[in-house]
């Protein structure tokens, strides 16, 4: 029987002498009287994280928006004013006044590059929400854990190496204080991933011999220079572009599908090997990432994974995955396609997508759910890292031209992020005459 909430502080020590209760949602070092309304800080309000803002406070939780902080004032603003323009209903169905579930005032409101540190030392915060772009990631999961929050932190969780081993020793930290950690994979918070993955490792397919995972689609958002603008803030707007803030789109967004070869296979890549360049996307605007990249991965059974992802306009798209087994396959993940197949032509399992509910929305409903509880339940940190680790070995192959190891991309020490973080100083990466970046050449560029 599930233990209800003062057994668990019981349990877990967090009882302070003479019977007061110490808060379970507060983590380590917090003595304040159990206050039933979780308190959230967002650090990075884009859209990303202005959408999982949201859907923390959709969950039948009593939630509560009380800091925000983001490098740049104008996009706080917005997303504050978004944030608040919403209805927002309390685990009844009713409508609560919006000042109940974001209450953010001016002086909770922080701006810069070292707006993050302020929003996660308030003593009152319990969660944070980790949305900046994931450059900033290693650092942040780090400040958060050291002020002992819970963590919902969005994909990629870093941009190199030394930012994935950086995640991996802060996961152990998160691990022994018993923070809840939630990855923005929101594939393992989907019903018929979870479904069909789970009849995959018992077997109803026999082994995988081989599979294929996509991202084809067409290209996001791009910010233009401004007049004024230094070069510090102009990549800081038009991040996407920038490997020290995006990691390349095969990491910024294919780690989705990367990440679903990972879990089918149970392991992850031994090696990895690969093409791609800039085929459409030449101008300055786009910085020096690569608009399509297509790869082998090799896992340490022998099996090949093929993955594409590119961002072209005008052509044909595919976001899903597919796998093949020793006795059956799958074709498509996407809803009632998803089926498991034998070679015979028969059905071994079709998911039925009536009642499915929202990923991005599970991810937070559980998280939130568990927090409430005082369960310590989720600990994604690790295969985030991993996962994004494996995008990242990806970029390295295509960049490089060459076949790319496990350990020798892991153990690289190329750290991409600026030696320092101010408005006029410069990134390690900075245009030519011409305007144009420099971009990674096959056969030339070093990786490792």
């Amino acid at each position: 029987m599930e233990q209800n909430r003062r057994d668990f502080l019981k349990a877990t020590g967090l009882f302070a002498a003479g019977g007061a209760m110490l808060n379970p949602v507060r983590g380590y070092g917090f003595n304040s009287a159990v206050d039933e309304t979780i308190k959230v800080a967002l650090i990075g309000c884009g859209g990303r994280g202005t959408g999982a803002a949201a859907q923390a406070l959709s969950t039948t939780q009593n939630v509560q928006i009380v800091a925000m902080a983001d490098a740049f004032k104008d996009r706080l603003d917005e997303s504050y004013k978004n944030l608040t323009a919403k209805k927002y209903k309390n685990a009844a169905g009713t409508v609560v006044d919006t000042k109940l579930k974001v209450d953010v005032p001016d002086d909770r409101k922080f701006v810069g590059f070292d707006a993050f540190k302020k929003a996660i030392a308030l003593k009152d915060v319990d969660v944070v929400i980790l949305a900046t772009p994931p450059g900033f990631r290693p650092s942040h999961f780090e400040e958060a854990v050291k002020n002992n929050k819970h963590i919902f932190m969005e994909k990629p969780v870093a941009t190199d190496a030394p930012g994935i081993r950086k995640v991996l020793e802060i996961a152990e930290e998160a691990k022994k204080k018993k923070l809840n950690v939630v990855v923005g994979l929101q594939r393992h918070y989907q019903a018929n991933y979870l479904a069909a993955i789970k009849r995959i490792h018992d077997g109803a397919i026999g082994d995988i011999v081989g599979g294929q995972v996509y991202w084809v689609g067409s290209s996001p958002w791009m910010k233009e220079r401004q007049p004024n603008q230094t070069e510090m803030e102009y990549q800081m707007r038009n991040w996407y572009y920038f490997n020290w803030l995006c990691g390349d789109h095969i990491s910024e967004q294919h780690v989705h599908n990367i990440d679903v070869a990972n879990w089918v296979k149970k392991g992850y890549p031994v090696s990895i090997q690969g093409t791609g360049g800039r085929e459409v996307r030449t101008g300055k605007a786009y910085g020096e990432i690569f608009d399509h990249h297509t790869l082998d991965l090799v896992y340490a059974d022998g099996t090949v994974i093929s993955s594409q992802c590119r961002q072209f306009e005008g052509t044909w798209n595919k976001v899903d995955e597919a796998f093949v087994g020793t006795k059956g396959r799958i074709d498509s993940f996407d809803g009632k396609k998803t089926i498991l197949k034998d070679y015979k032509g028969g059905v071994i399992y079709q998911h039925d997508d009536k009642g499915d509910k929202n990923p991005y929305q599970v991810e937070h409903d559980e998280l939130f759910a568990a927090i409430a509880k005082g369960e310590y339940k989720f600990a994604d940190a690790e295969n985030g890292a991993k996962s994004t680790m494996t995008a990242i070995m990806g970029r390295m192959a295509t960049y490089s031209g060459k076949m790319i190891k496990w350990d020798e991309a892991f153990n690289s020490d190329i750290n991409l992020f600026p030696d320092k973080l101010a408005w006029d100083a410069s990134p390690k990466i900075l245009p030519g005459p011409d305007g144009l970046y420099p971009v990674a050449v096959p056969g030339k560029t070093q990786v490792i």
